[in-house]
Parts: structure tokens; sequence; C-alpha cells
């Protein structure tokens, strides 16, 4: 397999469009990483770069180390798997695995071996005499993977493959890709806009927003400490709650004072926030975070009084949707937590998982 660095890459469209804007990164061999984001961020213009399908306007793009700016896609070595499969209808399963080994001039007996190492390795062999449209959307799937492992490529890129599956399917093929991943020790570069699928499949993750990296990380450190408020909300679900603040001094205390409760800020982190005193932020907190004041002793400071507006039950959790005054949040309870609506009930907040962001550029201050 091979390592892929792209510097300083960036896409502009007709019209001055800017897709992708001063995008480096360094992909490491055999290494999993999913570039997420919401629809327009840039992910799939940039996939597309790699590939040789979209044309850069700056930067430089090695793959193994080779630069690849001028050589074309077929030369790149590299496998791409798209969202709506792209199967030959006409062919049968086997054919539309063999079709691109054909191609190369490859000699049949090695054809053959390929395939069915492929076809076994997806659990896809009983299928191979099938055309698509006699194919389930996962087993399309399957031999849109198959495809690309067929020809034992440098790298795979994935573009949005299981957006088309059903719930349950797209669970499974998860699950599937990243036991590939494993098996075949491949590096993958993964486009999704669902950041579920991009947390528990990258062993890195590329969170963008309009053309530019905003974080790059393993999935818990996005999680429990995101660069800004963007990440911070994106990565999680529920996401993360946000609530307008004001920073105030409280004696030797700073506080972090909304509209209807005050929170204590840890002594630890004055030197963050004594800059900021008396003035506007963004306090934010996960739903996992807000705990049942009657299993809490120590209250003070942290103690969240709530109307109960609406309950989802979801089996092995319980989400409620609350209000304090003017502001609205999110708590995630134990499946056995038992309230009602229209309860006011107390919360005393995990003050060590809080964050505050700045109010202009939205970075975090903590």
């Amino acid at each position: 397999m091979a390592q892929v660095q792209l510097k300083a890459l960036a896409k502009t469209f007709e019209g001055g469009i800017q897709a992708v804007r001063d995008f480096s990164l360094d992909i490491a061999d055999k290494e999993f990483v999913v570039l997420v984001g919401p629809s327009g961020c840039g992910k799939s213009t940039t996939l597309r770069c790699i590939a040789g399908l979209e044309e850069i306007t700056e930067g430089e793009i090695f793959i193994g180390g080779r630069l690849v700016n001028d050589v074309p896609p077929k030369d790149r070595d590299i496998a791409m798997v798209f969202q709506n499969y792209a199967l030959y209808p006409h062919m049968n399963v086997y054919k539309n695995l063999s079709f691109g080994l054909e191609l190369r001039k490859m000699k049949k007996d090695q054809i053959q071996k390929r395939v069915h190492e492929a076809a076994q390795i997806l659990d896809i062999e009983h299928l191979l005499e099938r055309k698509p449209k006699a194919l389930s959307g996962g087993q399309r799937q399957r031999v849109a993977v198959g495809r690309a492992i067929v020809r034992k490529p440098a790298v795979f890129l994935f573009d949005e493959p299981l957006s088309n599956l059903d719930a349950k399917l797209r669970v499974q093929m998860r699950t599937e890709i990243s036991k590939l991943h494993q098996a075949l020790q491949a590096t993958i570069v993964y486009v999704t806009h669902d950041q579920v699928e991009a947390m528990t499949m990258g062993t890195r993750i590329v969170v963008m927003k309009d053309g530019l990296i905003q974080q790059v990380s393993d999935p818990l450190t996005l999680y429990d400490y995101p660069n800004n408020k963007f990440v911070a909300g994106f990565i999680g679900s529920p996401p993360m709650n946000f609530i307008d603040a004001i920073v105030v001094k409280d004696g030797s205390n700073y506080v972090i004072k909304t509209s209807t409760f005050k929170i204590t800020i840890p002594k630890s982190k004055n030197d963050l926030v004594k800059n900021y005193e008396g003035k506007k932020v963004t306090f934010g907190f996960r739903p996992e975070d807000l705990i049942d004041e009657s299993i809490v002793k120590d209250k003070e400071g942290r103690l969240i009084k709530a109307k109960v507006e609406v309950i989802e039950p979801l089996g092995s959790e319980i989400f409620l949707y609350l209000s304090a005054g003017g502001d609205n949040f999110v708590a995630r309870v134990p499946h056995q937590y038992r309230t009602e609506l229209g309860k006011e009930i107390g919360f005393a907040m995990d003050l060590d998982k809080t964050h505050l962001f700045d109010l202009e550029t939205e970075e975090i201050i903590f």
C-alpha cells in the first residue's frame, strides 16, 4: 500500500467557487482516514482530486512518494468506490469484477484467482452469476467494493459508499468495511457526511467546513477536545448543547452566568478565562454530562433546574429535551430514569467536561 500526501491543495471552480482551500494532510501507509463534514464542505471534491477526477487549482498530491498532479486516474494506482455503485447492468457479478483486469490484459487464470479471492472476502461467491438487478443494495455495494479489491491498488478511495443503504444495512456494512481494512492492511480515504460513520470507522478523522480543515484527530480526541464550536457541534449525537453566557467574577471564582443559572468555573481554568471577564461567550456541554441531582452530593456551583418539554425513549437510554428560561438543551439519561412532561427536574453538571467558546471566533477557550 502507500502513503498519501496532500500539500496546500486548492480547488476553485468556474465562477470563483472555492471548494477546497489550503488543504494539507499526510496519510500514513495502511491508515484509515475519514473526511467528514456537511454537504458542500469540499470533502468529495478533495477525494476526486486525489483520484485525478478533478484537476487541482493549486498544491501537490503525492501517492507512494510519487507526485501525481499530472498523472491520469488510471495510472495513480488507486481504486474508487462510488455512492451509486457504478456497476455494469448488462454484466454478471463475475464480469463486473473481472472487467477492469481484462482491460489491463491480465492472464485469465490470474483474473480468476483475484475474482474468487475478492468474492470470498466479501462473501459473494454465490452471487457471481447474477446480474446487478437481481442483487440487493447491500450486495451491490459488496460487488462495488470487490471491484476495487481485485485491482490490489495502493490506495482505496470511498465516496459516501453507504448513503444509499437502509439504517440496519449501513451499520452492518460499516463493520464489514472496518474488517476489510484490517484484512487487507490497506490505505483507505473515506468520505462521509455521517459523523457516526466517521467516529466508528476512522483511525483519524478530518473535519471539514467551507473547504477548510477544522481539526484532524482520532475519534475520542475530537469528541472530548474539539478545537472550535463547529467541531464540538458536528461530532456527537445528539450534538453538544450551546448556551449564550457571560463570564463574571464572584469572589475568587469565575462564574458562567446564563439567563437562568450560574455555573462555577473550576479554579484550574481561571487563567484561561480571566481575559473574558464581563464578556459574552458560548457555554457548551454534552447531553451525557448532566447528572441527576439526586445521586450527586456536591451540587454547589453546578446545579441546573429545567422543565421537561419532550421525552424520547430509545430503549437503552432516554433523551430529555429541557428548557430553563429561554435556554433549551438535551440530557441523555439511563433507560430506567423516570419523569413526566412539564415537571421541573435538577441536574448537576460535570464541570471537568464543560467547554467555553469565544463568541466571535468560535475558537475554544477551554
